[in-house]
């Protein structure tokens, strides 16, 4: 307080004095009880924005071209709905006495800007996307919700959403589009729209997630990640195109490429047939991939658990998704199905202990902490496959696959896929699973990897898993001399294309040689 409040307050009446108390002490009494703890994942993601608040590395965006027409009123108010509905769209992260802190705020008014772009090329379009889609967001101050529509006619427009995910994950942008596909229709209507109420909020979550931690629950989880993550653990040291950065930029790039419907439907059966399930057989083959690339053994790979194990916490809007690590020991040369036999087993208890926060255990752990490398694992694997509440398409849609449709309540979208400049970890293998086929991207470090190295690694995968639907009882290091052949005849066609190359231009001066040269205008004119 300084010296000139301070004789303002002096010049009031006693009365008022009591009155500006009584004020001080409910807006005091309202901010503690809007104040709550973070979970353990957010905690992560709040620490990590303390070292670079400037990035947008975890700016989780959405964006679709809109050709049904748009009731703009209609659309604020559905996203207004869904604001007021949802505490983590209305949430801000101030630190309070030294520590992070979550403030629910009784009301945010949504953040949706209105774009004329009708004189936008499509250049220019693109580039407005990806600046507001990496604008970095203030976590104290907030919103961590913005919504652009973007108008290019009367009939077209693009709606891009853009949160912090810090507040949401991708299950949660699902029931996000899922709800506004009932609230849009029936604000354009001046109807009420049902939606099931909801009994528990995001903080209901993190009171849950802090008493079972403290519990025997909590034990009996940390006793089994304790066990699994024993010992030295690995470092995975792909080869990389760069010297890795002192400091991470997390600059980030993708390479996407398509598996085919024969080869998804071959795969499944091959799943079906060992007792597991597609993501285990496409997560096996991967880490034979990284196996092969780095000639390591022992690998830990990540890949996210949906951290919803409780039904009552299907509904909600937050951050529930928990990467849990994934041990993989690909020692003593087994054949791929009793490789695939192992990591099923491994994959069955992590959905089992899936509840620990990888945050605590790193926390709890300590591993040895290098600046440059994410802690514990460096590389992550994602099987997208549609859950309740994507049945519509959302799945890939959220995706950010280009030219997937959908129909959300009347707005009738196509999905836009925006270019990848960000990057959390060294690389991350996404697959999309839809009934026609299986789209991959894999997502990676371009200060670390160039994209014809991430393009050759995909090549791998896909050598890989057509190899074992061949051959499922092929043991390991004969799938790796099959990608190292690959290698070599790759290497083979690149001399010869290169050979060409020089050939064509030899030619070229051997004409260039051959052809008499012609006088000049000024020699002509002195004959």
């Amino acid at each position: 307080m300084n010296s000139s409040t301070s004789r303002r307050i002096t010049d009031l009446s006693p009365g008022e004095k009591r009155a500006l108390l009584a004020e001080l002490l409910r807006k005091q009494a309202r901010d503690s009880k809007s104040l709550y703890p973070l979970s353990y994942n957010q905690q992560g993601i709040w620490f990590l924005y303390q070292l670079a608040p400037d990035s947008a590395v975890y700016n989780v965006n959405f964006a679709a071209r809109i050709s049904s027409g748009v009731n703009v009123a209609a659309l604020r108010r559905a996203l207004q709905r869904l604001v007021d509905r949802h505490p983590s769209l209305r949430t801000t992260f101030p630190a309070h006495s030294g520590k992070p802190a979550q403030q629910v705020h009784e009301h945010l008014k949504v953040s949706l800007e209105e774009v004329d772009g009708s004189a936008w090329s499509g250049d220019e379009l693109n580039a407005r996307l990806l600046e507001e889609a990496y604008r970095p967001f203030d976590l104290e101050r907030g919103p961590l919700l913005r919504v652009s529509l973007i108008m290019r006619s009367a009939r077209e427009h693009i709606l891009l959403l853009v949160v912090h995910h810090i507040a949401i994950d991708f299950w949660s942008l699902a029931i996000l589009l899922d709800e506004l596909g009932v609230l849009y229709p029936a604000e354009s209507a001046g109807v009420k729209a049902h939606l099931p109420p909801l009994d528990l909020q995001y903080t209901d979550y993190v009171r849950w997630q802090a008493e079972m931690l403290a519990g025997p629950d909590g034990e009996r989880l940390w006793a089994y990640w304790r066990e699994q993550l024993a010992g030295q653990l690995p470092i995975l040291d792909l080869p990389t195109d760069r010297p890795r950065p002192a400091v991470p930029t997390y600059q980030g790039a993708s390479h996407d490429f398509t598996m085919d419907a024969e080869l998804s439907s071959g795969l499944k059966a091959l799943a079906k047939a060992h007792g597991a399930t597609l993501y285990m057989v496409l997560l096996a083959a991967f880490q034979v991939v990284l196996s092969y690339n780095s000639g390591q053994e022992d690998l830990l790979v990540g890949t996210p658990m949906v951290g919803r194990s409780r039904a009552e916490f299907e509904g909600i809007v937050g951050l529930f998704t928990n990467p849990v690590v994934l041990r993989a020991n690909l020692s003593g040369n087994p054949a791929f199905g009793v490789f695939l036999g192992q990591v099923r087993l491994n994959v069955l208890a992590a959905l089992e202990h899936q509840d620990y926060p990888t945050v605590l255990l790193v926390e709890r752990l300590r591993p040895p902490r290098e600046l440059s490398r994410p802690p514990l694992c460096q590389v992550m694997f994602v099987l997208d496959k549609p859950h309740r509440i994507a049945q519509q398409g959302a799945s890939p849609f959220l995706a950010a696959e280009t030219g997937l449709r959908m129909n959300s309540g009347g707005l009738v979208m196509e999905s836009v896929a925006l270019e990848r400049r960000a990057a959390t970890l060294d690389l991350v293998l996404l697959i999309i699973e839809t009934p026609e086929s299986l789209s991959a991207s894999m997502r990676y470090n371009s200060d670390l990897f160039d994209n014809a190295t991430i393009a050759r690694m995909s090549q791998h995968f896909e050598i890989l898993l057509r190899r074992i639907l061949q051959e499922p009882t092929t043991r390991l290091d004969a799938l790796k001399l099959t990608l190292a052949a690959a290698d070599r005849q790759q290497r083979v066609a690149v001399r010869k294309e290169q050979q060409e190359v020089n050939l064509q231009k030899l030619k070229h001066v051997k004409r260039k040689n051959l052809i008499p040269s012609q006088p000049s205008i000024e020699a002509v004119a002195r004959k």
